[in-house]
């Protein structure tokens, strides 16, 4: 990627939702958006969305990685069939209720 993705976080109060939303920009393309809930440390996502015409690139890996270094715990909610490939990559691991979880005290402790 030669240019650094940017991200706006939207909370619900803003937005008037019942969701946090984060804008994934790359320069001045808009090339994705997360929805999801944050709570202190803790941010559940419920879905990433990378815009078509922008896949491909790795901004999906980015915004996990950017995540995981501002959030202590992570849930990908009820994951589809289709994407555990992903989140297993990104060092998720099956909580065996449709989510999948990262958690820095264990990756910490496995180290």
């Amino acid at each position: 990627m030669s240019t650094k993705l940017t991200f706006k976080i939207l909370s619900r109060e803003q937005q008037h939702s019942a969701y946090d939303w984060l804008n994934v920009e790359c320069g001045s393309d808009r090339v994705g958006k997360v929805r999801g809930l944050i709570n202190n440390k803790l941010l559940t996502i419920n879905s990433i969305y990378i815009f078509p015409e922008f896949e491909g690139n790795g901004y999906g890996e980015e915004v996990v990685e950017m995540f995981k270094s501002k959030f202590d715990t992570i849930v990908a909610d009820r994951v589809r069939h289709t994407a555990i490939g992903f989140w297993e990559r990104m060092g998720f691991k099956d909580s065996y209720d449709g989510n999948y979880v990262w958690n820095r005290g264990l990756r910490k402790r496995r180290q």
